[in-house]
């Protein structure tokens, strides 16, 4: 379960790469805009203001997401990104740190180049940090033996599958983009008791959550803790530095 305010916990963190993704989309007046995973919607909300002449629609399938946006007035539909499919008129589609959750993903990316129209925007941004300390603390305490079967079937162990720049470009200019892509390391500047664990707590570990009961999830999380602790240690100001990889491709139909 995706809970929104755990989510928006690191707002500022978390929008910044939507922002430098949107920076290469050089669409002036499309017609139809659509947010896939659109979260809580208060990033979809910037797609109506810069496109104000646009259809602006938005995809979740997380029931709390989507009641999330609605409240900001989004229109949003709960669904799976992996049953969509554009429309003639849809001009531009953004997918924000969505499709690494998705088995197959470079599949979708594919049919939905094919399917668009001559002129749209296809902008992509994914996570690519699978193989961080973070990832590497939760997959270790995940394949303890009290923790292995819960979490085995909730997929924990098993990385997520992302491509490199170089390949979602070669994906997408087979299926007739011009692209643009590349990576981004951000050196995330964090700040508070365990901010680590609480930066996890909003996005990597919502399998585990949602996969364990209360007691059981303070359990698991008292023992990864002290695993962030020490891959990430508190500077003496205060403050923790999160090394975090991004990877951007943004494609448009030729």
């Amino acid at each position: 379960m995706w809970d929104p305010r755990q989510y928006l916990a690191f707002d500022d963190h978390r929008s910044r790469p939507f922002f430098d993704l949107l920076s290469r989309v050089t669409a002036d007046e499309p017609r139809k805009v659509v947010d896939l995973g659109c979260g809580p919607g208060h990033l979809t909300a910037v797609l109506a203001q810069r496109w104000p002449g646009a259809i602006v629609r938005a995809l979740d399938s997380s029931p709390e997401m989507v009641a999330a946006a609605r409240e900001r007035g989004i229109d949003a539909t709960l669904g799976a990104v992996q049953d969509w499919q554009p429309s003639p008129e849809t001009d531009v589609v953004v997918s924000n740190a969505v499709l690494h959750w998705v088995p197959g993903h470079p599949d979708l990316l594919d049919r939905w180049m094919r399917q668009l129209p001559s002129g749209a925007f296809l902008a992509v941004q994914v996570p690519a940090n699978f193989d961080a300390a973070s990832h590497r603390a939760i997959r270790r305490v995940a394949a303890r033996d009290e923790w292995r079967d819960s979490l085995d079937r909730a997929g924990i162990l098993e990385p997520r599958a992302v491509l490199d720049p170089g390949e979602y470009a070669d994906l997408l200019s087979a299926a007739g983009g011009a692209v643009d892509a590349w990576e981004t390391t951000y050196l995330q500047r964090l700040t508070g008791d365990d901010p680590v664990l609480e930066w996890v707590t909003g996005t990597a570990l919502r399998p585990v959550r949602g996969a364990l009961d209360d007691a059981r999830w303070q359990e698991f999380i008292a023992q990864l803790a002290p695993l962030l602790r020490s891959a990430y240690p508190r500077r003496a100001d205060g403050t923790t530095w999160l090394p975090f990889r991004r990877v951007f491709a943004v494609a448009q139909k030729r």
